[in-house]
């Protein structure tokens, strides 16, 4: 098996960060983590970060950062992402209201806009999936008809543990998809339900959320190789595809301190050759 460039989402260790942003990026690093993914740079400037990046030898290979923020900052948003060198933009989020109800060719448009303002700047726009775009609309999931709709103007960033959860087997979505994405998150889980709906907050456009239960359905994030994923299975369908880089991502760490759970998915990924 090919050797990936191997990544986390610091989205996974936010309280860390915003305690110790520089201490937490060393730790990283110590990992054997060489690639970071951005979720928030906790009020570091842009010139700030590339250089803590620099001084220990990381990549910033991608952010995740909401379309909304390009449409309002335009060239001073993306001026930040290209100071701390992304080469990846993801949209993490974007409520399933925006694609439902007559709004999908309108939040398409958004895309669009965005996407040809990064790239514009060297920097592609990629989609971070959740369950809920693994729902129908037009007889089509909604995450192939935004990959329908934008082309060549949005990359996947498939996160497997998501489409696992909806139901859909993560290799062979990827396999699908075979040139249309270099990143793709690693993220483990248990849960009793697959398909059951959503087990975190939905967060409507007026600031309401509502939600499942993880209770309700056994759900819990846990460390790479301790869940229900098949990543050998996995990583051999990202390397059919061209993935580049794996981004190893734990949305919430329990019992087990954040930064211990992300060494232990970091020693998993060496017991696959990564």
């Amino acid at each position: 098996m090919k050797k990936f460039k191997v990544g986390i989402q610091l989205f996974s260790l936010r309280s860390e960060m915003e305690k110790n942003f520089f201490g937490t990026l060393k730790k990283v690093k110590e990992m054997g983590y060489d690639y970071v993914e951005f979720a928030g740079y906790f009020g570091h400037t842009a010139a700030e970060v590339r250089s803590m990046l620099d001084e220990l030898g990381l990549e910033c290979i991608s952010v995740h950062q909401g379309p909304d923020l390009f449409l309002e900052k335009g060239q001073e948003a993306v001026d930040y992402l290209k100071v701390i060198g992304a080469k990846y933009c993801a949209i993490p989020w974007y409520g399933i209201e925006n694609f439902t109800d007559g709004h999908f060719d309108e939040t398409i448009e958004k895309f669009k806009k965005v996407s040809a303002l990064l790239a514009a700047n060297g920097i592609r726009l990629t989609y971070h999936n959740h369950d809920f775009e693994f729902q129908k609309l037009d007889g089509q999931y909604i995450l192939e008809k935004i990959y329908a709709a934008m082309g060549d103007a949005i990359e996947g960033e498939v996160d497997t543990c998501w489409v696992h959860y909806a139901g859909v087997d993560p290799s062979e979505f990827i396999l699908k998809y075979k040139g249309k994405m270099k990143t793709i998150h690693l993220k483990d889980f248990v849960c009793t339900k697959l398909a059951a709906g959503p087990v975190y907050a939905l967060i409507d456009n007026s600031g309401k959320a509502e939600g499942g239960s993880k209770e309700d359905r056994g759900f819990r994030f846990v460390p790479l190789g301790q869940g229900s994923q098949n990543f050998p299975e996995i990583l051999d369908a990202a390397e059919k595809v061209g993935i580049e880089y794996i981004i190893v991502e734990q949305d919430e760490s329990y019992e087990t301190p954040c930064l211990d759970a992300a060494k232990a998915s970091r020693e998993y990924l060496r017991t696959l050759g990564q």
